[in-house]
C-alpha cells in the first residue's frame, strides 16, 4: 500500500476515534465494537479502492507528479517521479529533491495560473529526457499554497521538432549556397559568352561569303541561346532563394510593352508570323512597380507564344483592370498556336514544364514558372485558356497603381470617316479596326483583294489600309481602285523586312506605309495628314525614319563613333579584351589596356586623361568596385575632371547594380557585352543630349 493511502487511512481511524470521544461526551450510543470495526474497514476499503483507482488512472495518463508546500517540501510523489531519482515515493516526502534540469524550452503562463514548462531532465540512469510539465497550485497550509506539478515524457516530439528545424536550416543554407554557386556559375558562363557573341559580332561584319555567314550565325543563335538558358536558371534561384527584390518606380506601361513587341518582331516575322499589339484609351500609362520584371513576364509569354507558333501570328493587348484604389492592369498574349492539351494547363506553370510533355522543346522549362513567381511576387494572378488547335491565350493581372500625376493620352477623333483595312491578318487587322473604331471611325475589315475591291466599289471609303502579304501586284491594284474612288488616303502595310524591297509607296499608288508592328501614333499621323506626303526612295525614308521605322542595322550604327576618343579598358580576361578592343578601334577610339586594377590605376595616373573608362568588376587583386572608389578619391584629392566610368560584368542582379554605382561608376554594361552600346559611350554629346 502506497503513503497516500497509508496516511489516508490513518486519518479516517483517527476521524472514528472522535466521532467515538464525541459520542461519549454526549452520552450517545455507541455502536458495538464489532460493527463498527467492520464498519470501519468496509470505508476503508472504499477509500483504498477510490484511491488506486485514481493512481492507475493518473499513472496511465501522467508520467511524473510530484506536490509540494509553500517550502518546497514534497507532500506527494508517484512512482514515476520517484523513479527518476531512483528512490522509493515514501522516501522523498518531507525532502525538497528534484532531478537536475540541464535545458529548458517553451513555457506558458495562463491567466488562471497554470504553467506549462517544458524542461530536459537527467533521470538516475543518466539519459537526458525532455519532460512537459502543467503546474498548478492547489489548497495548502499556512505556509502557503501548494504546487501540484504533473508531467509526461516528450523527449520524442521535442526531438522530432528539432531535427525538422535542423533540417529545414540546412536545406536552407544548402539554398543559399546553391544560389551563391549559381551565381558564380553564371558569372564564368558569362565570360566565355560574352568573347563566343562578341567575336561572332565582329566576324559577321567582316567580309564573309554566304556559306561563312550561315555558320557564323548560327553559332551566335546558339550562344544567345544558352545565355537564355544560364538568365533563366538564374533568375529561378534568385527568386527561389527569396532574393529578389522589386522596384517601386514610375515607369510609361505603354511605352514600355511597345518596346517589348517591337524588340520581337523580327523573331516573329522570320518565322512568317505577325505580331500585333493594342492598347486601351483609357489607360493611364505612368504606372510605379518594377519596369524590368514587368518586361520580362511579357517577354516570357510573347517569346514562348511565338516559339510554339508556327502559322498565323501573336496578339499583345494592355488594358486596365478595377476601378480607383484597386485600379491595375491586364496584359493579354494570344497566338494561334497548336494549343494546350487541357490536362496540361494546371501543370503549365510548374518547373521544367512545357505545352506538351515531348521532348522535343528547346529550353529549361523555367519560362512560365518564373513568370508565375514573378506574377505573384507582385500580388497578381496569371491565367491561361487554350484549345487544341486553335491557340492560347496568357492573361496577367498585375496590381500596379498609377503614378502621381499620370494622365490619359489624348486621343484624336476621326469621327465619321470610313476605313477599309484589307489583310489576312489573325491580329494585326482586328487591332487596328479596334482602335479605328474606339476613335470613331467606321472600320472594316475584310481578308482578301477581291473583297477588297468589292468593298471599294460599293462604300465611299476615306482611307485605305492593305497589307503587302496580299502580293504586289494585288495591293496595287487596290491602290489604283482607291485613287479611281475617290479614296483620300492609300496606306500600305509592310513588315520591316518589306520596307526597303517594296520601294517608295508613291510608286506603286499609295500615300504613305505603315510598318508593322503599327504604333497608335503612327496611324493617327498617317491617317491625319492634310494632304499626301511627296513621294521618298527608299534611301530618304532611311535617313529620316518614320515613328515605326526599325532602327540602323548594327553595321550601320557600327560605323558611327568618335574619332580619337581614348579609353581605358580594365579586363583581365584576355578574349574579353581583344573583343572590347577591335570594337572600340573600328569605331575609331584608341585603346589602353589594363589587366588588373592596379594596372589600371597605373594608367590613368600615368596615360591619361581619358575620355571613357571601362572596368571589368572582377578581377585579380584589385577587383573594379575598388578601382573605381580609388579613382574617384584621387579625383578628390586633386580636383581632376571626373572619368566617365563604366562597369562591366557577368553578374547582372539589381544588387550588382546598385553595388557598382555605390562604388562610383556611372554607367552599367552586363555580359555578353553589347557592342550597339559602344559609339553611344564615346559620343558623350549623345550622352548628354
Amino acid at each position: 500500500m502506497s503513503l497516500a493511502v497509508s496516511v489516508m487511512g490513518l486519518s479516517i481511524a483517527g476521524a472514528m476515534l472522535a466521532l467515538i470521544l464525541v459520542s461519549l461526551r454526549r452520552r450517545e450510543p455507541v455502536m458495538p465494537d464489532t460493527d463498527m470495526t467492520e464498519a470501519l474497514q468496509d470505508r476503508l476499503w472504499q477509500i483504498a479502492e477510490s484511491e488506486e483507482r485514481y493512481r492507475v488512472l493518473v499513472e496511465a495518463t501522467t508520467e511524473a507528479v510530484v506536490q509540494r508546500d509553500g517550502q518546497g517540501r514534497i507532500t506527494f510523489a508517484s512512482e514515476g517521479f520517484a523513479a527518476l531519482l531512483g528512490v522509493e515515493p515514501l522516501e522523498l516526502i518531507g525532502s525538497t529533491l528534484s532531478p537536475q534540469v540541464i535545458e529548458r524550452g517553451a513555457s506558458e503562463q495562463r491567466g488562471d495560473g497554470v504553467r506549462v514548462i517544458e524542461e530536459r531532465l537527467v533521470p538516475v540512469d543518466g539519459v537526458p529526457r525532455w519532460f512537459s510539465f502543467i503546474e498548478m497550485p492547489v489548497a495548502g497550509s499556512a505556509d502557503g499554497p501548494n504546487w501540484l506539478r504533473a508531467g509526461q515524457d516528450v523527449t520524442a516530439r521535442v526531438e522530432a521538432a528539432r531535427s525538422l528545424d535542423e533540417a529545414k536550416s540546412r536545406a536552407e543554407a544548402a539554398n543559399v549556397a546553391k544560389s551563391r554557386f549559381l551565381a558564380t556559375v553564371s558569372h564564368e558562363l558569362r565570360t566565355p559568352l560574352n568573347g563566343i557573341l562578341g567575336m561572332a559580332d565582329l566576324l559577321l561584319d567582316t567580309r564573309l561569303d554566304p556559306e561563312q555567314r550561315t555558320y557564323v550565325e548560327a553559332f551566335r543563335t546558339s550562344g544567345k541561346a544558352l545565355l537564355g538558358l544560364v538568365d533563366g536558371i538564374l533568375d529561378f534561384s534568385r527568386i527561389e532563394a527569396g532574393r529578389l527584390d522589386l522596384a517601386a518606380e514610375p515607369f510609361d506601361v505603354a511605352a514600355l510593352v511597345e518596346g517589348v513587341v517591337e524588340l520581337l518582331a523580327p523573331r516573329a516575322q522570320d518565322k512568317g508570323l505577325e505580331i500585333a499589339l493594342d492598347i486601351a484609351d483609357d489607360l493611364a500609362a505612368l504606372r510605379v512597380g518594377d519596369a524590368d520584371r514587368v518586361r520580362q513576364i511579357l517577354v516570357n509569354l510573347a517569346g514562348n507564344a511565338i516559339k510554339f507558333t508556327q502559322t498565323g501570328g501573336v496578339g499583345v493587348s494592355l488594358a486596365r483592370s478595377g476601378e480607383g484604389q484597386g485600379e491595375g492592369l491586364v496584359l493579354t498574349v494570344e497566338d494561334t498556336g497548336p494549343g494546350i492539351p487541357e490536362e496540361r494547363i494546371p501543370i503549365l506553370f510548374e518547373e521544367f514544364e512545357q505545352g506538351d510533355d515531348s521532348a522535343s522543346h528547346e529550353g529549361t522549362g523555367l519560362g512560365l514558372a518564373i513568370t508565375r513567381r514573378l506574377v505573384e511576387r507582385m500580388n497578381g494572378t496569371i491565367e491561361a485558356r487554350s484549345t487544341v488547335g486553335r491557340g492560347s491565350t496568357f492573361r496577367v493581372v498585375l496590381p500596379l497603381a498609377a503614378a502621381e500625376g499620370a494622365t490619359l493620352p489624348e486621343t484624336p477623333s476621326l469621327a465619321p470617316r470610313k476605313v477599309l483595312i484589307v489583310a489576312a491578318s489573325p491580329y494585326q487587322a482586328p487591332f487596328l479596326a479596334r482602335r479605328l473604331s474606339r476613335s470613331g471611325a467606321a472600320a472594316v475589315v475584310v481578308n482578301s483583294a477581291e473583297a477588297g475591291l468589292d468593298a471599294l466599289s460599293g462604300v465611299a471609303f476615306d482611307a485605305l489600309i492593305a497589307d503587302r502579304s496580299l502580293g504586289d501586284a494585288a495591293v496595287r491594284r487596290l491602290a489604283a481602285e482607291a485613287a479611281r474612288c475617290g479614296v483620300r488616303c492609300s496606306l500600305i502595310l509592310l513588315s520591316p523586312f518589306d520596307r526597303r524591297e517594296f520601294g517608295a509607296p508613291n510608286a506603286a499608288g499609295f500615300d504613305s506605309y505603315l510598318i508593322k508592328p503599327v504604333r497608335a501614333r503612327s496611324l493617327f499621323d498617317r491617317l491625319l495628314e492634310p494632304r499626301p506626303g511627296p513621294a521618298r526612295s527608299p534611301a530618304d525614308a532611311a535617313a529620316q525614319p518614320g515613328p515605326s521605322q526599325p532602327a540602323p542595322t548594327k553595321t550601320e550604327a557600327g560605323k558611327a563613333g568618335a574619332p580619337g576618343r581614348r579609353v581605358l579598358l580594365a579586363e583581365d580576361n584576355p578574349i574579353n579584351a581583344l573583343l572590347a578592343t577591335k570594337a572600340l578601334e573600328r569605331l575609331g577610339a584608341g585603346v589602353i589596356h589594363a589587366r588588373d586594377g592596379l594596372e589600371a590605376l597605373a594608367a590613368v595616373e600615368g596615360q591619361g586623361p581619358f575620355d571613357l573608362a571601362l572596368i571589368d568588376i572582377r578581377m585579380p587583386g584589385l577587383d573594379g568596385l575598388e578601382t573605381a572608389r580609388r579613382i574617384r578619391a584621387r579625383e578628390a584629392e586633386t580636383g581632376a575632371s571626373p572619368l566617365h566610368l563604366v562597369a562591366l560584368t557577368a553578374n547582372t542582379g539589381r544588387e550588382d547594380v546598385a553595388a557598382a554605382y555605390a562604388a562610383g561608376f556611372d554607367g552599367f554594361l552586363p555580359k555578353p557585352l553589347n557592342l550597339r552600346a559602344l559609339p553611344a559611350l564615346l559620343d558623350r554629346r549623345q550622352q548628354a543630349a
